[in-house]
This record gives C-alpha cells, sequence and structure tokens, in this order.
C-alpha cells in the first residue's frame, strides 16, 4: 500500500482494467487475422478512433455548455484547416478559458 493512496481495492480494479485491455487487445488481432482487409473494412477501422474520440467529447460538451461547444468547434476547425493537432488543442483550449473568463 502507498500511504493510503491505493486501496487493495482500488489494486485489483486496476488489475482487472489491465486483463480486460489485454484480452480485448488479442482478441482484436486474433479477430482481424481472420477478416478479408477490403477497402470497405479499411475505411471502417480508420475511422474507428475519430468515432470513439467524438462519442466520448460530445456528451461533454453539450453538458458544459457554449464554451465547450464552441472550443470543439474551434479545434475542429483548425485541425482541419491547419493539419496540426497541438496548435488545434492549444486553440480550443484557450477558447475555452477566454469564455469561461468572460463569464460564460
Amino acid at each position: 500500500m502507498m500511504d493510503g493512496l491505493l486501496t487493495d481495492g482500488a489494486l485489483v480494479a486496476i488489475g482487472l482494467m489491465l486483463a480486460t485491455t489485454l484480452v480485448a487487445r488479442m482478441a482484436g488481432f486474433f479477430i482481424l487475422g481472420r477478416v478479408t482487409i477490403t477497402p470497405r473494412v479499411r475505411r471502417g477501422l480508420e475511422a474507428l478512433p475519430g468515432a470513439v474520440i467524438i462519442s466520448t467529447i460530445v456528451p461533454i460538451a453539450l453538458r458544459e455548455g457554449l464554451p465547450a461547444i464552441l472550443a470543439l468547434a474551434v479545434t475542429a476547425a483548425l485541425m482541419k484547416l491547419l493539419k496540426r493537432d497541438v496548435v488545434a488543442v492549444v486553440a480550443g483550449l484557450a477558447t475555452v478559458a477566454l469564455m469561461r473568463q468572460a463569464g460564460f
């Protein structure tokens, strides 16, 4: 134990999450090893990371309101225009910070 920071239950939960992640990844490699990668399947696989990010971020943005929605719009637009992820994310963070500072 680390001075009460990690309880036995927390360590068990972390271990179970680790095991679940490893099994899911191995199963994914096993299953995809038996799938013919057609152009359609490839496009679907390439779209997955973006779909996961959007499905995670959009509910948070809707809950947080206008500053978060505008920050996402700024980030998405700059990523599309500049193709520089770090610049887009910094601009999105600056947008939400400025809007919150302004009282939104």
